[in-house]
């Protein structure tokens, strides 16, 4: 049976009126994660070590940005904890939605080798509908469903059939993670290709990937472009990621992309010496502006866009 959209964000803490959201989100992060197959802890945000530094960055953000929603895109396999989201979410006052999902395939968790397109979708809205566990918290949005490559491995192709028929069942939207930015126009054509409308699909990434054509190909098809790895000069610098930005609001399309920092290393963290979460703010959206980017438009970016993302809304109702 299929749902319409929800006319309120789901958060961790219970539904949320989408107009009472009226300051910026970030797309893209991750509060709690362990990623970590090396043994080396780096890409870790553990609940019990981390908290005390992510909470005090989120609610500085909130204080002098008016940060008002997080999207957390750790999933199944990646370490979720949503009764830490939960926590979080109360102690900064910030709305945090929480995601259901799997990531790319070599953090895959046992189920999906033997399980098919339908068994795993119906896995998905029995948690989208009936909760995490026993926590009874309801994730808001699929993600960072994942793949690596220019074109997903079966595995990762019958998760992203699975993921849309799951979005399709419930309202919600889909999420991608494309390693380094590739693959994204695949990860498009199968999600579409099961139904689901391209405005519930933001294909994350893509600041990764210095090919504007991309961009602006996924773009037009109405999906969002996701630029949400800012900071992360190791991969990128962020003077890239401001010229195929730019590419990307000339070409008139501005109202299809998402920002945020996709923290997933603690060591990323404000305290321990990174950029932390606040980088978008402090220090890219200053140089967009510097760049022509007015304030419309950075609110379109980094509020509209991410709730007209989640909802289905059109960008006209905010």
């Amino acid at each position: 049976m299929n749902h319409p959209a929800p006319p309120v964000l789901r958060t961790v803490v219970g539904d949320l009126a989408v107009d009472s959201v009226t300051g910026p989100a970030l797309a893209h992060e991750h509060l709690v994660l362990d990623l970590d197959h090396r043994g080396d802890g780096a890409a870790v945000l553990d609940p019990g070590l981390h908290s005390a530094a992510v909470t005090a960055d989120l609610a500085a953000l909130r204080a002098e940005f008016g940060l008002s929603l997080v999207v957390e895109l750790t999933c199944r396999g990646m370490g979720r904890d949503v009764r830490a989201l939960a926590r979080i979410a109360r102690e900064t006052r910030i709305a945090v939605v929480a995601a259901t999902g799997w990531y790319y395939e070599p953090f895959h968790t046992p189920e999906i080798d033997g399980s098919s397109v339908d068994e795993l979708t119906d896995a998905l809205v029995q948690e989208i509908d009936g909760g995490i566990g026993a926590t009874g918290i309801r994730p808001g949005v699929l993600g960072e469903i994942g793949s690596h490559g220019d074109t997903p491995t079966a595995p990762e192709a019958k998760v992203l059939r699975a993921s849309a028929r799951a979005a399709l069942a419930t309202g919600l939207s889909v999420a991608t993670h494309a390693q380094l930015g590739r693959g994204g126009l695949a990860q498009l054509e199968l999600l579409t290709g099961e139904g689901l409308p391209a405005h519930r699909i933001s294909i994350g990434h893509q600041d990764l990937l210095d090919d504007p054509a991309v961009h602006k190909e996924l773009a037009a098809s109405g999906a969002y472009v996701a630029f949400d790895t800012v900071g992360k000069d190791g991969y990128q610098s962020d003077d890239t990621r401001l010229r195929l930005l730019l590419a990307l609001v000339e070409a008139g399309h501005a109202d299809r992309v998402l920002l945020s920092c996709d923290i997933s290393r603690h060591g990323y963290l404000l305290d321990e010496g990174g950029r932390g979460y606040g980088h978008l703010f402090r220090s890219f959206l200053p140089e967009a502006r510097a760049a022509g980017v007015d304030d419309d438009l950075i609110d379109l970016m980094t509020r509209r866009n991410p709730l007209c993302f989640l909802t289905g809304a059109r960008v006209e109702e905010f």
